[in-house]
């Protein structure tokens, strides 16, 4: 299979799913916590260059986009949809979660630090998995 023989309409509208619950998770539901968290005020974030922030942000969820349409589409082509978004799960528990937990044992992060980054990409992950087992 070409690496690139993926549904591109998928890809970018799974990308986008992540980048919204992001927004969401990030912003009323999160935001405020994962602020103190990490030890910034809102004045600090919104001095940030939001444009490489957001641009970097999108970016790298095109990549897990695409690397999940890939994965769909050469090794997990007559999964249900139950099972792909199941898979998409599995990806973030298995793999995302153990290591950013890995990275934040080290670098003596919080537990909540943890918790809430940890439950923004398992969500991150069902959001793309269902857009991918609808249209992939």
């Amino acid at each position: 299979m070409n690496i690139f023989d993926v549904n591109w309409l998928a890809v970018v509208l799974a990308a986008l799913a992540g980048f919204v619950v992001g927004g969401i998770w990030y912003g009323p539901v999160m935001g405020k916590k994962w602020m103190g968290a990490v030890g910034l005020t809102e004045e600090q974030v919104r001095s940030g260059n939001m444009g490489l922030i957001y641009g970097g942000a999108f970016a790298f969820s095109l990549v897990a986009s695409w690397t999940l349409a890939h994965t769909f589409a050469t090794y997990a082509t007559d999964l249900s949809i139950s099972v792909k978004v199941l898979t998409a799960f599995g990806v973030a528990l298995g793999f995302i979660v153990p290591a950013i937990g890995t990275n934040y044992l080290f670098s003596q992060k919080s537990k909540a630090l943890f918790f809430i980054d940890a439950g923004y990409w398992l969500l991150f992950y069902i959001a793309m998995g269902l857009v991918h087992a609808y249209l992939g």
